[in-house]
């Protein structure tokens, strides 16, 4: 509304106003000019009544900074991944804020500040008349100490709100240009003058000052606008363009080209200028730096023929920022924000996050994880247009928890509009568990096997041990001391890899092979249970928190996990049964250098040192000789390793998870939605079932380089040894009799067929091995077909009766054999086959007779 057109009410209004605010402003000035006069109480009059119950003192807390995440270089030095802040603000001491910047701020903003008390009065008189009487547009007026004032309460107020709504709120309310609170801002600035230096005020302006947008304080300011530059650098030029801003940050910001209200497209001179109106305020400041001798002409002239040119640098604005590393960045987010110990409730964690200004400090070795990103990026698409593809590794320190890398196959955004992109985009870390940013987790497949293996040893049993490893269609019973015994009928009938029916198997061959049969074998001379709290002790759990699944089809491996719980675990068996809960800080410093405790790994020897001796015996094998002997040969240098691989039902994900005394990583190719066969799929002529094997030893060659590895300790001879039963007694049994005999004993058991034997036919004749062999070892029984009859006993009968006795069934074939008594002549002395033995119907039996041995005459003597 013109002035003209003003009511006669609302002048008297504004006229009165006036002079209520002149009155107080008189009393407050009066105070901010004398303050020793004040202070002494000489100046009191019934005027500073009206104001004794004003605050007259601020308390200047913390200012909001932005939290920034640092990895370490190899040389120790930090390296920035990412920052979260709501203002985007990193303080500095005066010594770092450039003399141009505070000349700039005192010339533009308070020509006076070094001579008033916190109230200038010419200005405050010039912005109530105008602001109150005039009813012109709101004028500041306000001098460097009051506008550091109302920056102070605006962040209060800010601080203190919870949601957006009361963030805006109390904004609202801060700076609401109304008598009362101009009053209040006064007071306040008196008394914040007889407390502060003026350098201290006027530094705390530069560094509360708001810059555009969320760019806050004079050091990110400059960053932001002039490509990195530190405050204490700032030319002449960039400082006054800088303060420019700080008097209306909207309009003023240099990010904006286009923007009308700052001049875009004007021309001066057939030129167009850039940010015009910035360079209008800019110019101002210059020639009041130049009037109050702050610079000199020569200062003054170049820097007004500058343009205003800025170089923007983008903040590193969330994890999005951290590029390859930006999961990890994100594993660090969530757990801030899941750690109670900084803050009770998720939303004081974030404030924390975005406001705190804190240093974290990171587990992340940028040297694994360029290896980790590399490899990933160079085996593995970001989407193909036959499989929702995704694929995952990360790297666990053995004894520490410390994860040293964490990469897959997609970037990282919260961005809605790039995640409709498509699915190379992603926020859903599956590394992770679900309340980490994580996915639901993954089956494992047979990486989860160890864990079997793990309980095996634990119950004494030796990795030289067989188990009846033959496929069958039903299992019978398992034992499980939670839920109580469980059968799975003819549903549960695993197959292996390679096909075939089986076989009766040592515990190591199935580890080395991966044998699916071997291990149901193994479990069912355990306890499910029991292999389920074995897991658990290594530190397993589902990625969605719900308790693990422990039926039979469970040891196979489809509970789902995420990658790094398994990475976990492998470091607990590479560092002889310390688990540790992964971990990805290893330091947070405040603002004030104080440091806040991160969250332990808790590590703690919650597995026998021989149990995990016994495991790395069997999984170095797996490397040699076995499933992971591919991954093995493609590392170089070679130091001692275990690993086990992982497939699941058709194909769907495949995993290598490995590790040396130093470090431990798992890697997965598997399908993120859908259910595609990676046997059957290619990427870039390399089958997608083996790509773990060139991810993984690309990242343990870095990591083998960087950290070497120690050999394993020796198995404990208990975990070796062969134990030896005694094979059942089962001739003259029906084989269905056998089998169960056999079996009952703790041996394979296999149908040899029949053969020759004199027993009745059907009737086991025999097996092999018989007497004592090793437990579990295979047992083969043989059926009598009944082609054979027993050799009659025709020792001491004569030549003559033997031959009749024999006669008709054999063949009879006579020798002799020199016998010294008389008695013995004519008579068998002997029967080949001898009696009892099972001979063929016609075959030839020999028999030997007795023949009178002849005197030998005496051997002459020597004459």
């Amino acid at each position: 509304m013109s002035a003209q057109k003003r009511t006669t009410s609302g002048v008297l209004g504004g006229f009165l106003a006036f002079v209520g605010m002149s009155v107080a402003a008189g009393v407050l000035v009066t105070a901010a000019v004398t303050p020793a006069i004040a202070v002494s109480g000489m100046a009191a009059t019934s005027g500073i009544n009206m104001f004794e119950n004003l605050p007259s003192y601020l308390e200047i807390d913390e200012l909001a900074q932005k939290t920034n995440v640092y990895a370490t270089n190899s040389d120790g030095t930090p390296k920035l991944l990412a920052s979260f802040f709501d203002q985007d603000r990193e303080e500095v001491t005066w010594e770092n804020i450039s003399q141009f910047a505070k000349d700039a701020a005192v010339a533009g903003e308070d020509p006076r500040f070094y001579e008033h008390g916190g109230i200038d009065v010419q200005g405050t008189a010039r912005a109530m008349l105008t602001t109150y009487v005039l009813k012109g547009n709101t004028q500041g007026g306000s001098s460097i100490t009051q506008q550091y004032v109302k920056n102070v309460l605006v962040q209060k107020a800010e601080l203190e709100a919870k949601t957006e709504e009361e963030k805006e709120a109390a904004y609202a309310e801060a700076t609401d240009p109304t008598p009362d609170r101009k009053l209040k801002e006064m007071r306040l600035a008196i008394g914040l003058e007889k407390k502060y230096s003026k350098d201290d005020i006027l530094k705390g302006y530069l560094n509360i000052a708001g810059y555009g947008g969320r760019v806050y304080g004079i050091q990110t300011a400059a960053q932001y606008y002039f490509g990195g530059v530190s405050a204490k650098d700032l030319k002449l030029e960039q400082a006054a363009a800088l303060l420019a801003i700080v008097n209306n940050p909207e309009k003023f910001r240099l990010d904006r080209p286009d923007s009308e209200t700052n001049g875009a497209n004007t021309e001066v001179d057939g030129k167009v200028v850039p940010y015009a109106a910035t360079k209008e305020r800019r110019d101002y400041i210059l020639d009041s730096m130049l009037k109050y001798k702050k610079i000199t002409q020569e200062q003054h002239d170049a820097a007004i023929k500058a343009p205003i040119a800025p170089v923007i640098t983008e903040p590193s604005t969330g994890c999005s920022t951290a590029k390859d590393a930006a999961f990890f960045c994100d594993y660090v987010y969530w757990t801030i924000l899941n750690n109670e110990a900084f803050g009770k409730t998720q939303d004081e964690r974030k404030k924390l996050l975005s406001q705190g200004g804190l240093d974290v400090y990171t587990t992340l070795d940028v040297d694994l994880q360029y290896a980790a990103a590399d490899a990933m990026f160079r085996f593995v698409p970001q989407s193909d247009p036959n499989i929702d593809v995704g694929a995952t590794a990360v790297s666990v320190q053995p004894g520490t928890g410390r994860v040293l890398a964490m990469s897959q196959n997609k970037s990282f955004s919260n961005d809605a509009d790039e995640l409709a992109k498509g699915n190379n985009y992603t926020a859903v870390n599956y590394n992770t568990d679900l309340d980490y940013g994580g996915s639901s987790g993954f089956q494992p497949g047979s990486t989860y096997k160890i864990f079997t293996l793990a309980e095996w040893i634990k119950e004494g049993h030796s990795l030289n041990e067989y188990v009846n490893a033959y496929k069958r269609s039903d299992w019978g019973t398992f034992n499980d001391s939670c839920d109580g015994p469980q059968s799975y009928g003819g549903g549960f009938a695993p197959n292996n890899d390679e096909g075939g029916n089986g076989g009766s198997w040592s515990a190591l061959f199935n580890t080395v092979n991966s044998e699916n049969t071997g291990f149901v074998a193994m479990a069912k001379q355990l306890d499910l249970c029991g292999i389920r709290k074995t897991a658990e002790s290594f530190g397993v759990h589902r990625a969605n928190n719900d308790p693990l699944q422990q039926g039979a089809s469970s040891i196979l491996g489809t509970n789902e996990i995420a990658p790094v719980t398994m990475a976990e675990a492998f470091a607990g068996v590479a560092a002889n049964g310390v688990v540790c809960k992964p971990i990805v800080i290893d330091k947070i410093v405040k603002q004030d250098g104080t440091e806040l405790t991160p969250p332990s790994a808790e590590c703690a020897q919650s597995v026998d040192p021989k149990v995990t001796a016994a495991m790395a015996y069997a999984m170095q094998r797996v490397m040699s000789q076995g499933t992971g002997s591919t991954s093995n040969g493609r590392t170089d240098p070679q130091v001692p390793m275990i690993g086990k691989t992982g497939t699941t039902d058709n194909n769907e994900a495949t995993w290598m998870s490995g590790a040396s005394t130093k470090v431990a990583t798992t890697v997965g190719v598997f399908n993120v939605t859908g259910h595609v066969n990676l046997r059957d799929t290619y990427f870039n002529g390399t089958q997608a079932a083996v790509i773990r094997h060139q991810i993984w030893p690309a990242i343990m060659s870095a990591a083998n380089a960087k950290y070497g590895g120690d050999g394993f300790p020796d198995a404990d001879p208990s975990s070796l040894k062969t134990v030896y039963a005694t094979v059942p007694d089962v001739r003259g049994k029906s084989i269905q009799e056998a089998q169960q005999l056999i079996e009952a004993a703790g041996f394979g058991f296999a149908d040899g067929g029949a053969q020759d034997s004199e027993l009745p036919a059907g009737q086991v004749s025999g097996t092999d091995p018989s007497g004592d062999a090793p437990r579990g070892s295979l047992v083969t029984a043989y059926t009598s077909n009944g082609a054979m009859v027993l050799m009659p006993n025709v020792v001491g009968l004569s030549e003559g009766d033997a031959k009749n006795q024999l006669k008709g069934q054999f063949s009879v074939k006579t020798t002799e054999v020199e016998v010294t008594d008389p008695g013995k002549v004519g008579i068998v002395q002997s029967s080949d086959p001898g009696a009892g033995a099972g001979v063929k119907p016609g075959s030839q039996v020999t028999i030997s007779i007795g023949k009178l041995k002849a005197d030998k005459p005496d051997k002459p003597g020597k004459g």
